[in-house]
């Protein structure tokens, strides 16, 4: 069968709930509430469906055709908002492809476990819905002049306030919702989520500096009573000069900045920067520094491997799966490891890492989209010694698939979905 809800084969999944879903071909991040998994998938046509699955056996509930209208491929395949509204109950909104008049899509709700359609709102352009606590956030008209964002009643789609411009969340709970004003001078601000009210507002550039470019991209992660931001560098084509950069925590309660990290670049793979982040810094001549783990609580450096430790070129990151080692993997050779905390070379022979399992992805051949989207990533385990990957396959570790309500769900390179409830505690994954 291509669906199996059985124990894993391998040692460290063999005692705990295991499935496997073959059946999709999962290109987005996966969203799980009110006991069910939910993607887009695409099919072999190079069209998109948001799919539906049980989050205790992964057997398939439903599949709808789905699309994007003005995402930005840089952002990735955009995934179905996913809102718990009762125990074990849900409602999945995702965009789909019917066109009406000026209007490029429609934004349509479902029961998170039948299907059945709830309501609907015409789209014009987007990025996409995301859950903000129990309601759902969509940006609007991203593409127009008057673009903004809307807080909808999962139930009933009902608008309950709007914000000019374009938002995106980066965190939320029953109260209130942490959004990134994506602006000529972006911001951290938090609203109550009832009401629509302004509680904070810490603007990035207050942390890193003047200079913020969002162009580069960005990553955020909460841990515990912080939320910790990443602003990657952009380089402007025309005075050839990159932006400002780097790690910067805010108190999730008033926004006030808990520590910075300036000019360090996240690496990948690794950890949420809220949960494990690694990074390398940049002098102003554009050369990279070593790595060092940094604590998400303080900010402060854990461990590192110093620049002159950094082996020439043609190696891949490869972490284990306590990230208290720093592989350097070169495929099919020999590679290098160090101890992170201490920075001391350790003997290669017997460690493994995880690393990308592709290192030169090729962008998803979508039908009617701009060129340029890929799925997210997969990690694969590797004998440093070697540079051969291992096998049998198991689970990726905490640190990159996150871990909600007890489960831990990742892809696979073929974008089959898998799952293990090992009762690890929720936290955020390399995806947040």
């Amino acid at each position: 069968m291509a669906v199996t809800a059985c124990s894993g084969s391998d040692a460290a999944t063999s005692s705990f709930p295991t499935w496997h879903n073959t059946q999709v071909n999962a290109v987005s991040r996966m969203a799980v509430a009110g006991g069910v998994v939910a993607t887009t998938s695409m099919k072999p046509d190079g069209t998109l469906e948001t799919v539906a699955m049980g989050l205790r056996d992964g057997r398939r509930l439903w599949a709808y055709p789905a699309t994007m209208a003005g995402r930005l491929p840089g952002m990735g395949v955009s995934a179905p908002a996913n809102v718990e509204t009762a125990k074990d109950q849900g409602v999945v909104v995702a965009l789909d492809p019917a066109k009406n008049g000026r209007w490029n899509a429609t934004l349509v709700a479902r029961d998170a476990h039948s299907g059945a359609r709830k309501w609907a709102r015409p789209v014009h352009s987007t990025f996409g819905p995301q859950p903000c606590g129990p309601y759902v956030c969509v940006s609007e008209h991203t593409a127009l002049a008057k673009a903004r964002m809307v807080v909808l009643d999962p139930a009933t789609g009902r608008q309950l306030w709007k914000l000019p411009g374009i938002s995106e969340v980066e965190w939320s709970d029953a109260a209130r919702v942490l959004l990134l004003r994506l602006a000529a001078g972006p911001v951290i601000e938090s609203y109550e989520l009832k009401t629509g009210k302004l509680q904070w507002q810490q603007p990035i550039e207050q942390a890193l500096g003047p200079g913020v470019d969002m162009s580069g991209g960005w990553a955020f992660g909460a841990t515990g009573e912080n939320l910790v931001g990443y602003v990657a560098p952009y380089t402007n084509p025309r005075t050839k000069k990159a932006s400002t950069f780097g790690l910067f925590s805010v108190k999730i309660a008033d926004g006030t900045i808990n520590w910075i990290r300036p000019s360090v670049v996240r690496v990948y793979p690794s950890g949420s920067p809220g949960y494990a982040p690694v990074v390398r810094p940049v002098d102003r001549q554009g050369a990279y520094g070593g790595f060092a783990r940094l604590d998400s609580e303080s900010g402060r450096v854990l461990g590192q491997v110093t620049a002159a430790d950094v082996p020439g070129s043609g190696w891949w990151l490869a972490f284990p799966g306590r990230m208290d080692k720093l592989g350097f993997l070169k495929h099919n050779s020999k590679g290098t490891a160090f101890d992170i905390v201490s920075g001391k070379s350790v003997p290669v022979e017997g460690e493994r890492g995880w690393s990308f399992c592709v290192t030169d992805p090729k962008p998803l051949s979508l039908r009617g989209q701009p060129p340029g989207f890929y799925s997210t990533a997969a990690i694969c385990e590797y004998d440093l010694a070697t540079g051969k990957r291992t096998s049998p396959a198991t689970a990726p570790p905490p640190w990159f698939t996150g871990s909600q309500d007890g489960w831990r769900l990742w892809r696979d390179e073929k974008g089959a979905l898998h799952a293990v409830n090992d009762q690890t505690a929720t936290a955020p994954g390399m995806y947040g």
